[in-house]
This record gives C-alpha cells, structure tokens and sequence, in this order.
C-alpha cells in the first residue's frame, strides 16, 4: 500500500469516479472533462491512463474485463478495490481537516510586484478582474445548470466554493486599486535614489583630480 500522501489529485479524482461504478480510462475522461473538472485536477488523456496504471500497480484498482464500441480498439474496464475505497475515504480526510500550502502563483506575483511601476501594476490588475469576472460568470452559469438539472448540492459544492474564491479575490484587488489609484499606498517612491546616497558629492564631469 502506498502512502496516503502519495495519492495524486489525479488520483483521487480516478478513485472517485470508480467509486461511483467501473469505466474504462477513456470514459472517465469524458466524464472529467463534461464536469469540468480539469478545472480542479490537471488532466490529459495520457496522464489519466498512467494514473490508473499507479493505482492498479498498487492494488487500489482491478480490471474486470473489456468491452468494445463498433469498430473501436477493446477498452480495458476498472473498478475500485476495498483497499481503493479506504485509500480514496483517508485521503479525502487529510485533503478536507489540513490546509496545505499549494505555492499559487497570484500571491508569488503580488510579493514581486513592487518591482514594477505603479502604472503597470494597476493595468495587470485591471486585465486579471476581467479574466475573474469572467470566470465567476461561467461559475454562476454553471450552478444555474446543476440547479435546474435538480443536482442535489453536496455534489456542486465546490463550485460555490469557487464562486466565494472568485467574488474575494476581486474584491481585493480592487481595494488594492483604489490604494494604489488615491496614493493611499505609496508605490513608485522605492524607485528614487536611496538617502544614503543623496548626499554622496557628486563628481564633477570633465575634472580630473
């Protein structure tokens, strides 16, 4: 048995599908792809066969036969194990009672920024609200389907979840907006000669000593 931390995303969301009944890895991807879920989980095609393969390897999955559609290579079918079943419950646990560190890029980026002036900081900012804003309108979009499809909500959390992400994140950075747009925030300022060299005298050009 592999360590419950060694379980991948991509793994989990594997666990998770199998868990719902067997699939060939082809279909799941379909299935990721229809729930939009490669927003969460990085996922291609190949890396989802090799994440199966994983789990297979470590007793976690087992295939149950083959089936084939028309004129279609034959598609090996999985299905979850008992030992998959307790692997996918303990590290859904650990994924939901501790918070993890995962190094997102926006707060890297925001630490850096004041390397940058305030004038282009402040249009990077507004070009990431549009993109947000965006994103938060497919999200809303989105709960409208499952709502009308009458999708019990425990099943869409994770999109109210993202919802919530999207509305604070722009709200911060419009705050951050304003600072920078009144002056609150003193930016530009860094980029002037340090007063421990104000003082410095200053050599005259063209003299020599």
């Amino acid at each position: 048995m592999p360590r419950i931390s060694d379980l991948t995303p991509l793994g989990v969301a594997s666990l998770a599908l199998l868990a719902e009944e067997p699939m060939h890895p082809y279909e799941m991807y379909q299935l990721l792809m229809a729930r939009h879920e490669d927003r969460l989980v990085k996922v291609r095609p190949g890396t989802l066969y090799h994440a199966v393969g994983r789990l297979e390897d470590n007793g976690l999955v087992e295939a149950t036969g083959t089936e084939r559609e028309g004129n279609r290579p034959e598609r090996t079918l999985y299905r979850i194990t008992d030992a998959g079943k307790d692997a996918l419950d303990d590290r859904l646990r650990a994924m939901l009672s501790t918070p993890v560190n995962e190094y997102p890029l926006f707060p890297h980026a925001i630490a850096e920024a004041h390397h940058l002036p305030a004038a282009d900081v402040m249009e990077l900012l507004e070009e990431r609200v549009v993109a947000l804003a965006a994103d938060l309108d497919f999200l809303l979009r989105a709960e409208a389907v499952v709502t009308a499809k009458g999708l019990d909500r425990k099943y869409w959390i994770d999109i109210s979840y993202q919802q919530a992400m999207r509305k604070t994140e722009i709200a911060w950075i419009r705050g951050l907006l304003e600072e920078l747009g009144n002056g609150l925030l003193p930016w530009d300022e860094s980029l002037a000669t340090p007063p421990e060299l104000s003082n410095k005298p200053k050599e005259s050009l063209g003299k020599r000593s």
